[in-house]
């Protein structure tokens, strides 16, 4: 009764099925794994971004800056230098922008860190803002990495004013000034004395975005997959079965009589 499943035609059915059912789970657990290292480097990012939870230490072991050390407590000393203001930057729904100054440090060339020393509301205006203390200084906030086009905030299409800024990165500051500067920034946890703290912002592709959560839906996909070719495959083999049994009770004609099919294909005679 179960001749069938020697057949070519069971073969490569049952060949398929062997290989897309863990293909299914394979899939599926990997977008799962996806999912929780997307969960792990959250929770990370939230107790980096825990001013109780973070230690300052020196900036040069913090970089270049990843995903573990993307909020990190640094620490940097040098002399400021020049300043730029970064429009259009919202904080608890105000309209406001960003005190940016360069601070060169004490590393080889004199090599500038970009630092966010407050923010302030209202439309940019360089006559608000407090200047700077002289002489050496040492900084400490939370390391952040360059800005790209798209993240929320940044303007990168220019027209700003002299002294103003859209994107905090090396690749724009460094058609400002003539000095090297680093691919980092940071956001002071202490601001200057009138402006408000700037705080940091989680890593790219660290948070539970849309895309985090699409990863849990591509999880369950797979797996609805894998149940779909267990369905498909018991419901031909339960017809099969049953054509079997029909065949075996004499229910359906093994093979057609050769004289009935000649018959049938002969024309029917005429008066």
């Amino acid at each position: 009764m179960y001749r069938f499943l020697a057949t070519p035609r069971w073969w490569a059915i049952n060949v398929f099925a062997l290989l897309a059912i863990p293909f299914c789970f394979f899939m599926g657990s990997w977008q799962l794994g996806r999912f929780e290292d997307r969960v792990d480097t959250h929770h990370q990012q939230e107790q980096a971004l825990d001013p109780a939870d973070r230690t300052a230490r020196p900036l040069a072991a913090l970089l270049p800056v990843d995903k573990n050390t993307s909020g990190a407590e640094a620490t940097a000393t040098g002399r400021w230098d020049t300043q730029l203001l970064v429009p259009d930057r919202d904080l608890d729904g105000r309209r406001g922008y960003y005190v940016l100054t360069l601070l060169r440090t004490d590393g080889p060339g004199g090599k500038a860190l970009p630092v966010v020393r407050g923010w302030l509301p209202g439309d940019a205006d360089p006559g608000k803002v407090p200047a700077p203390a002289s002489g050496d200084v040492t900084v400490t906030g939370a390391l952040q990495a360059s800005e790209s086009q798209g993240a929320p905030g940044v303007d990168a299409d220019g027209g700003l004013p002299e002294g103003s800024i859209g994107m905090i990165s090396a690749a724009s500051l460094i058609n400002i000034v003539d000095y090297p500067v680093y691919d980092a920034w940071i956001t002071l946890t202490t601001p200057d004395r009138g402006m408000t703290a700037v705080p940091p912002a989680a890593a790219q592709g660290t948070g539970l975005d849309l895309k985090a959560f699409q990863n849990l839906g591509y999880t369950a996909e797979w797996f609805v997959f894998a149940g779909f070719v267990v369905f498909m495959w018991y419901r031909f083999f339960r017809r099969e079965l049953e054509l079997a049994r029909d065949v075996a009770l004499g229910l359906t004609p093994d093979e057609a009589d050769p004289d009935d099919e000649a018959r049938s294909r002969a024309p029917a005679a005429t008066a």
